[in-house]
């Protein structure tokens, strides 16, 4: 947590900053920040609102350097597929899976919103094209195809992740789906995405280069990637940006400099600006308490920065989830094709044999109700926000998406 002995340190800083000035620039200085600062109010969705929340952990230790309300829930939007990458490169690890296998996009998987890869249905991707998806384009098709080939059904493998999440200690999330597009109960925390984040990095070491790349071309495609923080902070190296409206922009960053590695992760940026700037200001902030100075190419923002942390974290009160949720636009899931169709399919008999297995847990209610339309979801994940609506005509009719 940024205490308060840190925040005196910060003003400490500002205030020999201001004493260097002369008289004049002082008198201008605080006539414009005075002002500002006595009508700054929390926003609904940006750092410092109730939605904002935040951590940076020590890589080695897995001790906590900062943050905000690190155990507030909050949804985890594209964040999630950092989980469905846990679970693939676990997989493959175990030989369920091999950079040779296939992944075969169903329907279902098509029919997700975007950010897509947009592969037709029926159509296979190689395994290391699906990760380049998930981890540059955040493809949204890709995760739910990548759920149902190790889970047999997007809902059974999200059970998974969720006995997975638990097993690493990330006992305050719950995941719904293999993607993070908008469900009322897919929530997580601060803490538990930092975590989740120096998961990756320790147990799949060989599989770490996969989240550092801002360019790159795997067969057919091409990947950008929705990192920006890659290209604009020195040592970035990971791992995974995410948005919702619900959410507000998130982020989980790593960056090692000096012989340290340092996790932030943030929660309720209203633009995927406004959270890199602020994940920025607490990577200073966690390396400058291991010791190790600031980027050069961050200084000359260093004055504004630390005059104004302390302010925002005073602001971001810890908060629950209570938005009605109305206001939350839920992905409605289809019902699962009979599991004799997936053979038919080309898929492998042993997919089939795992989507024949019970529920983990019993399915909730609200989930899947008479109509099953799919309604207005969102997903924008550093670019901009894409909305898509796709009613349902008539029973078992291809659902359309404009």
């Amino acid at each position: 947590m940024v205490d308060g002995l840190a925040a005196g340190r910060g003003w400490q800083r500002c205030r020999a900053g201001l004493s260097a000035l002369g008289d004049a620039s002082r008198r201008r200085w605080l006539a414009l920040v005075i002002p500002a600062l006595l009508a700054a109010q929390p926003a609904a969705a940006q750092i410092g609102s109730d939605r904002y929340s935040s951590f940076v952990m020590d890589s080695r230790t897995g001790q906590q350097l900062g943050g905000a309300n690190p155990d507030a829930p909050r949804y985890p939007a594209s964040l999630t597929k950092m989980m469905t990458l846990y679970m693939l490169f676990d997989a493959m690890r175990e030989g369920r899976i091999t950079m040779d296998s296939r992944i075969y996009i169903t329907e279902e998987a098509s029919s997700r919103s975007p950010s897509k890869l947009g592969v037709p249905p029926g159509m296979t991707i190689p395994v290391e094209v699906a990760i380049y998806a998930l981890t540059m384009k955040s493809a949204n098709d890709v995760a739910v195809a990548v759920g149902e080939a190790l889970g047999g059904s997007e809902e059974r493998f999200a059970q998974m992740m969720t006995m997975r999440a638990r097993q690493l200690g990330m006992t305050n999330t719950t995941f719904r789906n293999a993607s993070g597009l908008p469900d009322w109960d897919q929530t997580t925390t601060a803490r538990d995405m930092a975590a989740l984040g120096r998961r990756l990095f320790f147990d799949f070491p060989e599989r770490w280069h996969y989240f550092g790349n801002a360019t790159i071309r795997a067969g057919n495609y091409a990947f950008r990637n929705h990192n920006h923080m890659l290209s604009d902070y020195e040592g970035v190296d990971g791992v995974k940006t995410g948005f919702i409206n619900a959410s507000g922009f998130n982020n989980v960053i790593s960056a090692q400099r000096g012989g340290q590695r340092v996790f932030v992760s943030v929660f309720g940026g209203s633009s995927w600006m406004e959270r890199d700037r602020h994940a920025a200001l607490l990577l200073d902030d966690g390396f400058s308490r291991l010791g190790v100075a600031p980027s050069p190419r961050m200084a000359p923002e260093a004055p504004v920065a630390v005059a104004r942390t302390p302010l925002i974290f005073a602001r971001a009160r810890a908060a629950t989830i209570e938005a009605p949720r109305a206001a939350i636009r839920q992905v409605s899931l289809r019902v699962v094709r009979p599991v004799a169709s997936a053979a038919a399919r080309g898929r492998s008999a042993a997919a089939a044999a795992r989507a024949e297995l019970r529920p983990l847990t019993a399915p909730v209610a609200a989930r899947n109700t008479a109509g099953r339309t799919r309604r207005v979801v969102e997903q924008g994940d550093g670019g901009r926000v894409i909305r898509v609506i796709a009613p349902v005509r008539r029973q078992g009719a291809a659902r359309k998406q404009r």
